[in-house]
């Protein structure tokens, strides 16, 4: 019998090999069809538009590292600098302002009782489903009323009264995922109500907050749409639509800068993605606590 399962096993091994190995092998091939349009678009910031039309060579045949240079340069005056300058004063407020007002909406949620509060929910869940195309009109009525066109104001203000319902429903489902043991013991302790939020849950929401401060973070930055209706000033412009300005600005459009500008805007978001990675999957993964 014994000489029966060790032969066996040894049958099973390089079919088991030979699985893995295929599984590697999809896996691969489909990284490198997903990866192809961005290698292709920093291989593309080397070349001049001759090269990019007139051949389908991955490589340049002559590097051109002057398409940085001239598409740091920017248009209507203003170089990447300005533009980069301005994502920041757009994404950092709005993703700091988006995890301060999620964190107390889905703080009350999950740990108080008050009245409609299963209505108040479900509304909740309804304005997840509800399309921004819907409310873009009304939306940019009411802030040009307030005189907030060509600000980050429109940014800003949703995020400070929590208008992005898919962030407190994340925090919600984590932080009932978290025992309430913990409150009552902090609450035996002296600790009030936010201080047991500040001392007790927010470190065990690290995960939960990174992952939505990623996803806040990646949209505000990625938002061609909301910016183009907004902002109007070329001084005021996000990056998406001082990339999109540069295929304007010229009667023919030098595509080298145009994709050399693409990567250096897509470099942030790379790097961030790449260096919060750990904590991201934790925060999409993880219901709860670990034991």
């Amino acid at each position: 019998m014994i000489s029966l399962k060790s032969k066996t096993k040894k049958l099973d091994e390089p079919i088991k090999d030979k699985a893995g190995f295929l599984d590697y092998l999809i896996i691969l091939i489909i990284g490198i069809i997903l990866l192809y349009p961005i290698i292709w678009m920093f291989m593309a910031a080397f070349k001049s538009n001759e090269e990019i039309f007139g051949t389908v060579a991955l490589f340049p045949n002559k590097w051109l590292f002057k398409n940085f240079v001239e598409g740091w340069k920017g248009s209507a005056g203003y170089t990447y600098t300005r533009f980069f300058a301005n994502t920041a004063l757009m994404v950092f407020p709005t993703t700091i302002l988006t995890l301060i007002s999620s964190t107390l909406v889905a703080y009350g949620f999950a740990r108080f009782e008050f009245p409609f509060k299963k209505l108040l929910f479900t509304i909740l869940l309804a304005m997840m489903m509800l399309p921004n195309t819907v409310v873009i009109i009304p939306r940019y009525m009411l802030y040009n009323r307030f005189q907030w066109i060509d600000s980050y104001m429109p940014f800003y203000a949703p995020a400070l009264l929590c208008c992005n319902s898919f962030f407190p429903y994340m925090l919600i489902q984590f932080l009932r995922g978290i025992p309430r043991d913990l409150d009552e013991s902090a609450y035996i302790d002296g600790c009030g109500t936010f201080k047991t939020l500040i001392e007790i849950l927010l470190p065990l929401m690290k995960p939960a907050l990174f992952s939505a401060g990623l996803f806040q973070f990646l949209w505000t930055y990625n938002d061609y749409f909301n910016s183009l209706i907004f902002v109007n000033s070329v001084r005021k412009y996000p990056i998406s639509l001082a990339v999109r300005m540069s295929l304007d600005s010229e009667s023919v459009v030098q595509w080298g800068k145009v994709m050399a500008m693409a990567c250096v805007a897509v470099l942030p978001l790379m790097i961030l993605f790449f260096a919060a990675q750990k904590y991201f999957v934790e925060g999409i993964a993880t219901s709860g606590m670990k034991n």
